[in-house]
């Protein structure tokens, strides 16, 4: 077994067992594999192993790669999404290529990802970024801009509210990211109410994922 193939049967095992100690179906939680600088042979092993959600920081670099696997076989049912920070003149790149966009934060980009959507694609997959420990460093709204954001959103025929992601700051006591993370996921069932297809939470990395499963992620 390759390094690749054992570090993603490690990381489905957590998942699994945060899932369980939570009374939640591990089925219920998507593992997103951040592939961001691995070359496309690495990705190919973890296309192999079963992995078929890739998230990429990099708009070029991720474009590459979404061509390149188009091309094969092995390509089909892959699932881009764009987790990184996104300038406006890099937007319509994400709008022809990814099925998601972690990062939507600001109504311009929301406008231009909607206008350069092309026709016959579905609606992009779209995830409102909270910076939920309102850091300034840190890319997001604050919950407040909330609902007015997520209403400028949902009118746009081309994009499609599907939840929210966060961040946190880095914290290593357990409790403390549960509180965080239930944060998030008040927030969630919060903007769920208003929009009934809004069904993910992405949160949680390899140091808080027991927190963020058990907060709903």
């Amino acid at each position: 077994m390759s390094t690749i193939q054992q570090n993603l049967q490690d990381v489905r095992s957590r998942i699994a067992a945060a899932a369980q100690r939570c009374a939640r179906a591990p089925e219920e939680v998507i593992l997103l594999a951040v592939s961001k600088t691995k070359p496309v042979e690495a990705i190919a092993e973890a296309i192999s192993a079963g992995q078929h959600a890739f998230g990429e920081n990099y708009v070029q670099e991720g474009v590459d790669k979404i061509q390149y696997f188009a091309q094969l076989p092995q390509g089909a049912g892959l699932e881009w999404h764009f987790i990184g920070p996104l300038q406006s003149n890099k937007s319509k790149l994400v709008a022809e290529n990814f099925a998601w966009c972690h990062t939507l934060e600001r109504p311009r980009i929301a406008q231009r990802l909607n206008d350069q959507r092309p026709t016959g694609m579905p609606p992009l997959n779209v995830l409102i970024q909270i910076n939920i420990s309102d850091e300034q460093s840190k890319s997001g709204i604050v919950l407040g801009e909330l609902p007015a954001f997520a209403e400028a959103i949902a009118v746009l025929p081309n994009l499609r509210l599907r939840g929210l992601m966060a961040i946190p700051a880095p914290e290593a006591d357990y409790q403390r990211q549960l509180a965080v993370f239930s944060q998030m996921h008040d927030a969630f069932l919060a903007l769920k109410q208003r929009y009934p297809q809004v069904d993910t939470l992405s949160m949680g990395m390899t140091d808080d994922m027991a927190a963020a499963i058990a907060a709903g992620s």
